[in-house]
């Protein structure tokens, strides 16, 4: 017996809504907590967790997975979990997710670094379990296919760890970002 119990959809939100990438971080409580008074020196402390603790969760959950595939968001969680242990990492790689989310939405571009062959699989798995018709003996391959090819798959793989070794590159080089301490 179906329940009565009306089931309601998660409230959509326009991107268009956020300015800046900061203010989408801290909808979904990734920014982090700080305590100053007056003229003394910030404090920097956990993520605040004021916001949406679904969204979060999923970025967070989608953080693990980008750390285990190859390209600069594996680079930068192994550059943070080396400094600050594994689930900093994780959520420092979810809050990176969230301002790439913005920077992709807004300017409505395709991540840069995305493997076409296995995206296009994965669309077709998706298309296939919401009810697509299958394609069998129709005598043409679709897009998906070209996952299938070993060649192409390996040459997509070492596009994204080339990427991830020049970011890691990029980081040992560059000089640090952190803020310098003031000596009172």
């Amino acid at each position: 017996m179906p329940s009565s119990r009306a089931v309601s959809s998660p409230p959509s939100v326009d991107i268009r809504r956020f300015r800046e990438p900061q203010r989408l971080v801290s909808y979904f409580g990734l920014n982090p907590r700080v305590r100053q008074s007056g003229l003394g020196l910030a404090q920097y402390g956990r993520i605040s967790k004021h916001g949406r603790f679904p969204c979060r969760a999923m970025l967070v959950e989608a953080a693990w997975a980008a750390a285990k595939a190859p390209g600069p968001l594996r680079a930068f969680f192994l550059c943070i979990r080396n400094k600050r242990g594994h689930q900093v990492a994780a959520v420092a790689v979810a809050r990176k997710l969230a301002v790439l989310v913005w920077h992709l939405l807004t300017k409505e571009q395709d991540y840069f670094w995305a493997r076409p062959a296995l995206v296009a699989a994965k669309q077709r798995q998706l298309a296939l379990k919401a009810g697509a018709p299958g394609e069998r003996g129709v005598g043409r391959r679709g897009s998906a296919y070209a996952y299938n090819v070993k060649e192409l798959r390996n040459s997509e793989k070492a596009a994204a760890e080339n990427a991830e070794r020049a970011y890691e590159l990029m980081v040992r080089t560059s000089p640090s970002t952190r803020p310098r301490s003031f000596a009172t």
